[in-house]
């Protein structure tokens, strides 16, 4: 008599050896990833064929044939947007990656003369005011959640190059900036970045509590379907909701007026640099652990300092670019706002080359120093290359990113739940090429079309 399976995912162990000791990139390569994505959403803007403001909106008065109108029109759309962004997206990261520095060159090249074409009258006629400042944060936003929603699963395939993957201990690794680029593109945007009224506590707790909810919910479905789990990520229980949570709890009752709360986070920052340096970042590598629940969650719970501190210098980042009283929706705002980002990344990745040679090597599992300031190079630098819509007057943002604007935190979600069926129905580690390849592009097309048929019937989840 066969005797019954002991786990529902028996290379468990196999998949997270193949996640660990890695050693990561170079910081040249990660900048010529983050000049890719936003490349292509500016592309996909230049060829056209994007969203008319009459033609996707179907009122409850509409009739039949403008209602079965509409829905061709805005499928046809979200077709383009698949082969254009989605697709794209799935073979430079696997098959394609050996090239990424010629790709991020002709996508450049491309870029250029689109933009040359446009000022020689080439290209739309139409006389339109370009995207204000607020549709290019939103699609600064959606990039980073389609990449993350993208790499979650590649991962967990041969074809996603390791060099790609998180980390060991010190490294670039382009998954390493998944959780940072999060808490930075949250910050830009925060309540405290607007100068928006203060949290109190019933409400802070009120705001925290799903993503605490979430982080509970995600360490016992993974202990439960004996899901593979890295613990040197963020500890033994630890996970990114909670990181999240902690954050927004923090930053919600110390009330700091944005235009100072830089300064605080760059002061916890230096001060949780020097107590890494001072034998804290031993404690946090090695991978002995006590049976108390912060030893066990080392990672997770010291990281926060760093996260927090991250978040702290995002807002007031985004409060001088985006909600100053330089910042509005005209060309003028959009050039002012685009040369500081511009600056300030080549600033910041400056910081980080000094900082990762003579201070201490970038390193998420710490969130130390050097990691703050590639993560906030790195993004800078995608918002500086987004800025570049207004030389793109007459195109709207595509179908794509305004179905992921208004469903982001579920779309997340779905791609986590996905990633979780698809290892358990694919062995990931020993699918070919042509397998996991065929399988990304299905997941891609999942994560096209579902929050395009949400969006386009008006759904929208909302969690707090």
């Amino acid at each position: 008599m066969d005797s019954v399976p002991k786990s529902f995912n028996p290379n468990r162990r196999l998949k997270e050896e193949f996640v660990s000791n890695l050693t990561g990139s170079s910081m040249l390569e990660i900048a010529a990833i983050t000049t890719i994505i936003p490349a292509l959403f500016l592309l996909r803007r230049a060829v056209g064929f994007n969203r008319p403001a009459d033609d996707v909106t179907l009122k409850k008065n509409d009739d039949a044939k403008v209602g079965s109108k509409s829905w061709q029109a805005y499928m046809a759309r979200l077709a383009v947007d698949f082969l254009f962004i989605m697709v794209p997206f799935v073979l430079i990261f696997t098959v394609l990656s050996e090239w990424m520095y010629i790709w991020a060159t002709l996508l450049i090249l491309l870029l250029v003369f689109s933009i040359a074409a446009r000022s020689f009258g080439f290209g739309s006629t139409l006389e339109e005011e370009p995207d204000s400042i607020r549709t290019s944060i939103t699609s600064f936003r959606v990039a980073t959640m389609m990449l993350t929603c993208i790499c979650i699963l590649a991962v967990d395939f041969t074809i996603f190059p390791r060099r790609y993957a998180k980390t060991e201990t010190y490294g670039t690794g382009w998954m390493d900036l998944g959780v940072g680029s999060f808490v930075v593109a949250n910050s830009f945007v925060s309540r405290q970045a607007r100068n928006l009224s203060w949290t109190k506590w019933k409400t802070a707790i009120q705001s925290t509590s799903p993503l605490i909810i979430l982080g509970f919910v995600r360490l016992l479905s993974t202990a439960g379907l004996d899901y593979q789990h890295h613990a040197a990520e963020y500890g033994v229980h630890w996970n990114f909701f909670f990181t999240l949570a902690a954050i927004s709890f923090l930053t919600s009752i110390i009330n700091v007026p944005a235009r100072y709360s830089g300064i605080l986070g760059a002061l916890i920052l230096v001060g949780y640099e020097g107590w890494l340096m001072q034998g804290l970042n031993t404690y946090l590598l090695s991978n002995e652990r006590g049976s108390d629940i912060i030893s066990q969650n080392k990672e997770g719970f010291f990281s926060i300092f760093g996260y927090w501190s991250m978040y702290l210098i995002g807002v007031q980042v985004g409060n001088f670019l985006f909600f100053s009283n330089h910042s509005s929706a005209t060309t003028r705002s959009h050039k002012w706002t685009r040369n500081r980002a511009a600056m300030l990344s080549l600033l910041f990745w400056l910081v980080t080359v000094v900082i990762d040679s003579h201070v201490q090597r970038v390193s998420r599992r710490m969130c130390n120093l050097a990691y703050v300031t590639l993560v906030l190079a790195v993004n800078l630098e995608g918002m500086a290359i987004v800025l570049f819509s207004d030389c793109f007057p007459g195109s709207k943002t595509s179908v794509l990113e305004e179905a992921y604007n208004h469903n982001l935190l579920a779309i997340f979600l779905l791609a986590n739940l996905l990633t979780g069926v698809v290892n358990f129905l694919v062995d990931t580690l020993f699918a070919s090429s042509v397998k996991a390849l065929s399988v990304m592009i299905a997941y891609a097309f999942t994560l096209t079309f579902i929050p395009g048929l949400l969006d386009f019937c008006g759904i929208r989840f909302r969690f707090w």
